[in-house]
C-alpha cells in the first residue's frame, strides 16, 4: 500500500516540478534549462528558426541576465527533456561549444556553434515582423 502511495505522489508531483523549471516565451514555445549554462528550446507548432532564436533569446535576457552572445551549442535534434520532441540547445558560454563560435550569414539551428547578439535575437519576437495577415487585415 505504502509502494502504491508513494508511486502515485511521485507520478503526479514530478511533471508539475519539471514544467515549473521551464520557461514560457512570449511565442508559446518552452525553455528548459539543462546543466551548466545550457537550455534546450523545445519545438511547437512548426515554428521555425527566428521562433527558437526568439525563445532562446529571451530566456537568456529574462532568467540568466545575458546580455552578450547566444550560440547553438546543440543542433536541431531530439529534445533530452521532453522525449518524442524535437529541441535546439543553447548556451550563453562559448567555452562549452564542441566547435568555435562562428556568425553565420543566414538565419539557422543546425549548426553548432552559430551565435548571435541577445539584443538581436530578441527582435524575432516582434509579432509585427512576421505576422503579416494580421497586419494587412487591420489596414483595411
Amino acid at each position: 500500500m505504502r509502494a502504491a502511495i508513494f508511486a502515485f505522489v511521485a507520478l503526479t508531483t514530478l511533471p508539475a516540478i519539471a514544467s515549473a523549471q521551464s520557461f514560457r516565451a512570449v511565442n508559446d514555445l518552452s525553455v528548459v534549462p539543462l546543466p551548466g549554462a545550457t537550455f534546450e528550446v523545445i519545438e511547437a507548432r512548426g515554428e521555425g528558426p527566428r521562433g527558437i532564436w526568439c525563445a532562446a533569446a529571451e530566456y537568456a535576457e529574462r532568467r540568466l541576465g545575458a546580455r552578450d552572445r547566444i550560440y547553438v551549442a546543440a543542433a536541431r535534434g531530439p529534445a533530452r527533456s521532453v522525449a518524442g520532441r524535437k529541441s535546439v540547445v543553447f548556451t550563453t558560454d562559448a567555452s562549452r561549444l564542441s566547435q568555435g563560435p562562428f556568425q553565420s550569414t543566414s538565419l539557422g539551428t543546425g549548426q553548432v556553434g552559430v551565435g548571435l547578439p541577445v539584443a538581436h535575437a530578441i527582435q524575432f519576437c516582434r509579432r509585427d515582423d512576421f505576422e503579416t495577415t494580421d497586419r494587412i487585415l487591420r489596414r483595411n
